[in-house]
C-alpha cells in the first residue's frame, strides 16, 4: 500500500490517507528486463541452424510446353438447332465421346488417362441454357472429369437474334 498526500480541504495538514491503487512501476521494470533478455537470447539459436537446400533445378517430369485443351464448340445453326464441333471438327452428339477421346489423344499425346484431361466448352450466347448444360451432362456421363465453360465478352443487344 502506498500513501497519498492530502491536497487540502477538511483534512489536517500533513496527514496521509491510505491509497489502494496498485503500484505498477516494479511490474513494468520486470517486464522491460524480460523483454531485453528475450531480445538478446532469441537470435542465438537461429544463427546456429544450417540448412542445406538443393540447387534450383526444375523437376524432370515437367513438360516443356503446356497441355493443349480440347475445345468443344456448340454453335447455333440459325434454324432452331445446334451443331457440335470438337476442335473445329463437326461431331454428332451420339459419337461425341469417341471424337473427344480422339482429339485428346492428338492434343495430349502419351497421357495415361484421357478422361482426366481438360475439356473446355464454348457455346453461342443465343443457344438455350438447356442445350449447353445437356452437352456438358453428356460429357460427364461419359466420365470426363475436367469440363469447364469458356466465358467471352457479351455481344451487343442489337446483334442478338
Amino acid at each position: 500500500m502506498g500513501a497519498k498526500v492530502s491536497t487540502g480541504g477538511s483534512a489536517k495538514r500533513g496527514s496521509y490517507d491510505t491509497n489502494a491503487d496498485m503500484n505498477i512501476i516494479p511490474f513494468i521494470d520486470i517486464l522491460l528486463v524480460l523483454l531485453i533478455i528475450f531480445m538478446v537470447a532469441a537470435p542465438i539459436p537461429t544463427t546456429d541452424v544450417k540448412v542445406d537446400l538443393p540447387p534450383p533445378v526444375p523437376p524432370p517430369n515437367m513438360p516443356d510446353k503446356p497441355k493443349k485443351p480440347t475445345i468443344v464448340n456448340i454453335l447455333d445453326d440459325k434454324q432452331g438447332g445446334y451443331q457440335i464441333f470438337v476442335d473445329s471438327e463437326l461431331a454428332d452428339p451420339s459419337q461425341l465421346e469417341q471424337v473427344v477421346l480422339a482429339h485428346i489423344s492428338q492434343n495430349v499425346p502419351g497421357t495415361p488417362n484421357r478422361l482426366l484431361e481438360s475439356i473446355r466448352v464454348r457455346a453461342d450466347q443465343t443457344l438455350p441454357y438447356g442445350t449447353v448444360m445437356g452437352t456438358m451432362a453428356l460429357l460427364q456421363e461419359k466420365n470426363f472429369q475436367k469440363i469447364s465453360l469458356v466465358a467471352e465478352d457479351a455481344i451487343p443487344a442489337d446483334q442478338v437474334q
